[in-house]
């Protein structure tokens, strides 16, 4: 089929959705649709999310706490009196405490770092003392070392390569980096792979304080004592309990020890203020960094080594403690074993008002709607289950271990699982399975944004034509940091990730400063984004729930898939031409010419001639697919019987699993999806086509020719899936 034509039927289903007829739905049952979804937002109550706010947040709660358990039990209570029948399912995790934090800088002066953030005025939760969690690393490993420190920007690495550069090596050093730039758990992942022995995190204030704006309790940004918490578990290789690896962490579960688990970092990592950090980085020599790497401090940022030498010691309680997910079921009417799945985590790492609790009120309030049409007779046709999960913040623990329970059960029943987290005001952000974009696009095409009245997904694509991105409304590509990551990652079912934000700016994250006072002032004061989310992801479960068909729609994803490996074809292409310029100048000695006689200069290498790989294979599964979803759109869903709709549906809600290998990604099993997952050396950024795209990236030649061959294998199950599912007309 040409591309004029492929193109056609995507432009019928718009032109189709234009008219009045939703994706799944036939002109009829659209309008009935609509108007149930009108009764849905006029039950939408913004002060129900703030009184819940200030419930749910007003103690620290994370996993394993008291306040934690209680407000598992509040949650349960909730959905119980909307009408849910509700559980609370509990997993033993492994989870380390803080017992012993030290930073201290040795030499060439002595300081000792507070490692403490100070409460502000006017914020009394910032003053609750030791009731407040410490700041550190979770699953960094327990350690007492004593070494040069090495800057080394982001930790990422493009940053080793630059240090390579400069003729620098952190073997036997500790290293102190910059958070951003990468997901956290990278940081310490790649220095102990580079020999490093010890890890510092800070937030520089140009990425995360004053450069940015004023600071709290003035402002929303990061004040010089703030310290963002966080996991650095390797949750690329696998997330969840790290002592329970693809399977769920039950009470009595067969565990590893300690000391084999992979997830837990190999050298000592600790998170500190940019206070801590300035005295650090000042004392530090060696080269002047890259203009680049030059933070918001006021110094001159060098890389050293030394001769500011730091000692770190950590050492953790390490306990199995509960972790209480809340599950709420409401019964479907007409299809009670296909499931729409619906959740957000309850625990945080401090009160978490931002995160995760103002993405868990609004998943409260439109389950309080959707009770409320139930009890008048408008009962969803498919099962709707709504989930608050625990353990989220330590690595996606709760969730994982209960997809991990219970996967063949979810394989066969979850249409779609809809995710949201934190949440704040300005545009809708979006992102999953791209079967599932036409429906979104829908959905946002009729929800208002609070602030100009004009619909959230018009706003989106202002938005993506003022910053020159491709025009209309599109997902973006699921990698991983929040709970769709078991669904979509390990089990393949269809997900969908949602939530505002992007004039909601702040530095409060993960610290004793993401509390309700902060939330209400500079995040979402009237909570009228947390209405928006609760009408974006209301209409979107009630969709997946009342659809005639399951509304996926497949030319989407074809599109969005062929860019993909048009992307690294590309960049192939472009690579080998680098590569053969870069051996090029190698040989003429260009850059021992160029480079200043009196600074530290290292030799290149000729890299590794970049070979040619044969797509064909995935070019072809492509092409089939493209003809093969061309007679699916092409299908008049208003002439199918009960029969024949039923087997549709049977098959659409098993599409999303087609596209994973029981093999998994090279070194890290856990990973079945072989469209998206969190790249390797990304952490929550997303890698496309994982396996064929990391081996390029990194150079290993033969992986890559190996996983092309899986990859056009698993296009071709998933072309004789799509084909499955026209022959119910047949």
């Amino acid at each position: 089929m040409t591309r004029i034509s492929f193109l056609f039927f995507v432009g019928l289903a718009i032109s189709l959705n234009a008219q009045g007829t939703l994706t799944g739905f036939t002109p009829e049952t659209s309008q009935k649709q609509l108007q149930l979804e009108a009764a849905f937002e006029a039950q939408l109550n913004p002060e129900n999310l703030d009184l819940w706010m200030q419930k749910m947040a007003a103690e620290p709660h994370w996993v394993g706490t008291e306040y934690g358990r209680k407000n598992a039990e509040w949650l349960k209570k909730q959905f119980t009196a909307w009408g849910y029948d509700t559980k609370i399912e509990t997993y033993h995790i492994l989870f380390p405490y803080p017992k012993r934090r030290s930073v201290r800088m040795t030499e060439p002066t002595p300081y000792t770092a507070k490692l403490t953030a100070v409460p502000v005025a006017g914020d009394p939760y910032t003053g609750q003392g030791d009731a407040l969690l410490p700041s550190y690393n979770a699953f960094s490993t327990d350690g007492d070392v004593t070494a040069d420190l090495v800057f080394v920007n982001y930790g990422i690495p493009e940053d080793y390569e630059t240090l390579e550069k400069l003729g620098i090596d952190v073997k036997g050093k500790i290293v102190i980096a910059k958070y951003q730039g990468s997901w956290r758990g990278i940081k310490p992942k790649l220095a102990a792979e580079k020999g490093a022995i010890g890890c510092l995190i800070y937030s520089d204030p140009k990425d995360d304080g004053y450069v940015r704006g004023d600071v709290y309790p003035k402002g929303p940004f990061k004040n010089k004592t703030g310290v963002q918490r966080g996991s650095v578990m390797d949750m690329p290789t696998y997330p969840g309990d790290v002592l329970t690896p693809g399977y769920a962490a039950t009470k009595n579960a067969e565990r590893l020890d300690r000391k084999e688990a992979p997830t837990i970092t190999k050298i000592p990592v600790l998170p500190i203020s940019y206070e801590d950090a300035l005295p650090l980085l000042t004392a530090l020599e060696g080269p002047v960094v890259p203009k680049s790497w030059s933070g918001g401090l006021p110094i001159t940022y060098h890389v050293g080594p030394g001769p500011a030498k730091v000692n770190l010691t950590l050492e953790f309680n390490w306990s199995i403690i509960p972790a209480h997910n809340v599950i709420a079921t409401l019964k479907g009417s007409q299809f009670p074993d296909q499931w729409v799945m619906r959740g957000n985590h309850h625990d945080a790492w401090v009160h978490g008002a931002n995160d995760p609790v103002s993405g868990m009120v609004a998943l409260m309030e439109e389950a309080r709607a959707l009770g409320e049409l139930a009890k008048n007779g408008n009962t969803p046709k498919r099962t709707v289950v709504y989930c608050a999960w625990d353990a989220e913040e330590p690595g996606l623990i709760g969730s994982t271990e209960w997809v991990e329970d219970h996967k063949q059960m979810l394989q066969q029943k979850v249409v779609a699982y809809i995710n949201s987290d934190s949440n704040g005001r300005g545009f809708l952000n979006a992102g999953g399975s791209h079967s599932l974009q036409q429906m979104v696009g829908e959905v946002a095409n009729v929800v208002k944004d609070p602030q100009t009245g004009v619909s959230v997904g018009q706003r989106k694509k202002a938005l993506n034509l003022v910053k020159g991105r491709k025009p209309g409304f599109r997902l973006y590509a699921l990698g991983s940091g929040s709970d769709y990551t078991p669904f979509i990652q390990h089990a393949g079912i269809a997900s969908i990730n949602l939530g505002y934000g992007g004039e909601n700016a702040g530095g409060e994250y993960h610290t004793i400063y993401d509390t309700y006072p902060h939330y209400v002032r500079f995040k979402d004061p009237e909570f009228a984004y947390g209405v928006a989310l609760a009408n974006t992801a209301g209409r979107i479960t009630m969709r997946m729930a009342n659809a005639d068909i399951l509304p996926f729609a497949f030319a989407p994803w074809y599109e969005t898939v062929n860019g993909y490996l048009e992307n690294i074809v590309k960049s192939c292409t472009t690579l080998k031409k680098e590569v053969e310029q870069y051996n090029f100048l190698v040989s003429e000695h260009a850059f021992e010419l160029a480079a200043d006689p009196k600074k530290t200069f290292v030799r290149p290498k000729k890299k590794e001639v970049v070979p040619d790989l044969d797509f064909g294979p995935i070019q072809k599964e492509l092409e089939a697919l493209k003809k093969s979803i061309a007679t699916l759109t092409a299908i008049d869903i208003t002439i199918l019987d009960k029969k024949q709709k039923r087997k549709l549906n049977g098959q659409l809600l098993l599409a999303e699993q087609a596209l994973t290998s029981d093999q998994g990604l090279p070194r890290r099993p856990w990973y079945k999806h072989q469209i998206y997952a969190p790249g390797f050396y990304t952490g929550y950024g997303v890698k496309t086509l994982p396996g064929v795209r990391e081996a390029i990236e990194e150079e290993h030649w033969d992986e890559a020719r190996a996983q092309i061959s899986v990859l056009a294998k698993t296009l071709q199950k998933f072309n004789a899936h799509i084909e499955k599912c026209t022959r119910v007309f047949k």
